[in-house]
């Protein structure tokens, strides 16, 4: 009897542990809950609250035989593939974040500096704006239930065992930031492209009268000018954040083999 209730209680320890162990990583690095503006504790908390909702829908868990390699391997697995499917997320965020620090370096308005109080880093008031309309635009579209929803799919198509993530996964997610930076590059092509025309033109202003002093009458033009652009550029900003959105989300369900 006393064998019995010792496996029946590793067999609950397993099927509570895995999952909870992917969600809590996946949950560590998520956007909005994965930032320090979230409490660690709230953190937890809501991770056992997901854990103890979704693991009766999930299949049969390995049993948890202590602390053995086996038991170590399923782990980091789990680790690794809840931190991998939240970073893919966060590759999203990062593609505006650097859209805007590309806009304000040609707008002159990377001089203006802040601390993003999500990530503790200090970044450009351009890209920390575009950063809130992700953050607001995630939330409308029900990003942060998707991401949930594609998290507990991934228990069926990468099962808890001691082999997590396929070599093509592992491919995809390195290449990823790519991703990031063409995007981006997109994203500030037509800003860059305007204030590009309006430096060109202050050169031949320049060039036609040289007595007029480009310094004096150019740099707060081109901040005027650059605020114009930006302004303008958030006409098409919701279609363009829809497009990048579901691409991200299409990456994650491709790093998981959906």
């Amino acid at each position: 009897m006393f064998s019995m209730a010792i496996e029946e209680l590793a067999q609950q320890v397993g099927h509570y542990l895995w999952p909870f162990f992917r969600i809590a990583a996946f949950l560590q690095l998520a956007p909005i809950v994965g930032t320090q503006i979230v409490n660690p504790r709230v953190r937890l908390a809501i991770a056992i609250a997901i854990s103890l909702l979704v693991i009766p829908l999930l299949p049969p868990m390995p049993a948890f035989d202590g602390i053995t390699l086996d038991a170590a391997i399923i782990t980091v697995q789990q680790i690794v593939v809840g931190l991998a499917m939240a970073l893919v997320l966060q590759f999203l965020f990062q593609v505006f974040i650097v859209g805007g620090q590309m806009i304000a370096m040609q707008t002159g308005l990377g001089m203006s500096q802040m601390i993003d109080p999500a990530s503790g880093v200090s970044v450009a008031v351009v890209g920390q704006f575009y950063l809130i309309l992700t953050t607001l635009l995630f939330v409308t579209m029900n990003g942060h239930i998707l991401m949930i929803e594609v998290l507990i799919e991934s228990f069926r198509t990468i099962p808890v065992a001691t082999n997590g993530l396929s070599a093509a996964s592992i491919w995809a997610l390195v290449t990823s930031p790519s991703w990031i930076f063409s995007a981006a590059l997109m994203l500030a092509l037509a800003p860059v492209t305007a204030i590009l025309c309006i430096n060109i033109t202050f050169g031949v202003i320049t060039k036609a009268a040289p007595q007029l002093n480009i310094f004096t009458v150019g740099f707060p033009a081109t901040l005027l000018l650059g605020l114009v652009v930006i302004w303008l550029s958030l006409i098409e900003f919701t279609s363009v954040y829809e497009k990048y959105f579901y691409e991200a989300f299409i990456r994650m369900r491709e790093l998981i083999g959906a």
